[in-house]
């Protein structure tokens, strides 16, 4: 009998449950979940975020941003800023809300905007366009008063022109025709109802004025009445006193004959609401060194100059602007002529009129 045990030789198989039990498709499934959550997180966050909040995100990201070991945590991917609103929302399946941030930048990029040197690329950027865009508002509005300026000289030549027409047309005023004087002035254009050595346009001492200083103010109204421009009318007289004693001044006389033209040139066409100012300012600002002179005591009437940023000013200025950009291309155009608003005929009350020398007032 053999003694020999009996060897018995067991093979077990490896992997008994198959290969399509393996691990490795599960990094790959994890590495397109995680793909795609990225991917969802970029829409998601292109559609969440303001502006601002791009540029903060792009500005962390970019490699040439220059880096700053100084900031804290508002100088992070957002700045500071939250894309949530503060607080737990209301329930756990909410979406996200946006939060608007109450200022652009948070407090340690609000200290480095301060700083005129700061080299932050955000802030060049920002001063820059800034910048361009204030220049080019500026050079607009310059552009647009420029082509005001042209357009009232034109009209104040014109009006001026037309002034003195009037008057050599009119054989009655031949003999305050030398009492006109038409200027301009920074403020605009001046026009002086002035007194002569021997024709005054004012009795003495008085603001009732003569027949001819009235028609004369009415031929001025009618032009005048045709411009947009604001008015601002001055009395002035002479040195010479009153009586001693009297409580009538140089101050009340020049005040009640620059309000007394005033009335004149309202009863005449012109609009009450174009005149910003009436005043009376005595013999302090005379028209010749010898204050005691004749020719101090005058009217002063100025069409004050407007203005691009007014409605009136800017409306002349575009119509001057379409005027210039027709005559450019080749359209046969002019200058258009001021609207004819009309005026009430001068009060003739007849009579002769006798103006005595005047001695003061």
């Amino acid at each position: 009998m053999d003694n020999h045990a009996t060897i018995v030789i067991k093979k077990v198989k490896k992997g008994g449950h198959g290969g399509h039990h393996g691990g490795a498709w599960k990094v790959a499934y994890a590495d397109f979940v995680t793909a795609m959550m990225a991917f969802f997180l970029l829409l998601w966050l292109l559609n969440a975020t303001t502006e601002e909040q791009k540029m903060g995100i792009s500005n962390y990201f970019d490699p040439t941003a220059i880096s700053r070991a100084t900031r804290s945590g508002s100088g992070g991917v957002l700045g500071g800023t939250s894309i949530t609103v503060p607080g737990a929302l209301k329930s756990p399946s909410s979406p996200p809300q946006i939060s608007t941030p109450q200022v652009a930048r948070p407090q340690a990029e609000r200290t480095e905007a301060l700083d005129p040197d700061s080299d932050d690329p955000e802030n060049i950027e920002s001063r820059l366009g800034s910048r361009q865009d204030e220049e080019g508002v500026s050079a607009s509005q310059e552009a647009l008063e420029q082509l005001l300026r042209e357009r009232e000289q034109q009209q104040f030549e014109d009006a001026e022109t037309a002034i003195k027409e009037a008057i050599q047309e009119s054989p009655e005023l031949g003999e305050v025709a030398g009492s006109l004087k038409i200027d301009a002035t920074p403020d605009g254009l001046r026009i002086q109802l002035i007194d002569q050595e021997r024709v005054a346009l004012f009795p003495n001492g008085s603001a009732s004025m003569y027949d001819t200083t009235r028609q004369l103010l009415t031929k001025v109204a009618e032009i005048v009445a045709k411009l947009p421009n604001k008015i601002e009318i001055t009395g002035h007289t002479d040195s010479k006193q009153f009586a001693p004693g009297s409580t009538y001044t140089n101050w009340d006389l020049s005040s009640d004959r620059a309000n007394a033209s005033r009335r004149v040139l309202v009863a005449n066409g012109i609009d009450e609401s174009r005149i910003s100012e009436v005043v009376g300012k005595a013999d302090r600002d005379p028209l010749v060194d010898d204050p005691s002179d004749p020719t101090n005591r005058r009217i002063s009437i100025i069409l004050k100059h407007l203005s691009a940023s007014d409605a009136e000013g800017l409306k002349l200025a575009e119509d001057e602007a379409r005027r210039r950009a027709a005559q450019a291309a080749g359209s046969p155009t002019g200058t258009p002529a001021p609207d004819d608003r009309g005026s009430p005929p001068a009060i003739d009350r007849g009579g002769p009129v006798v103006q005595p020398p005047r001695v003061g007032g």
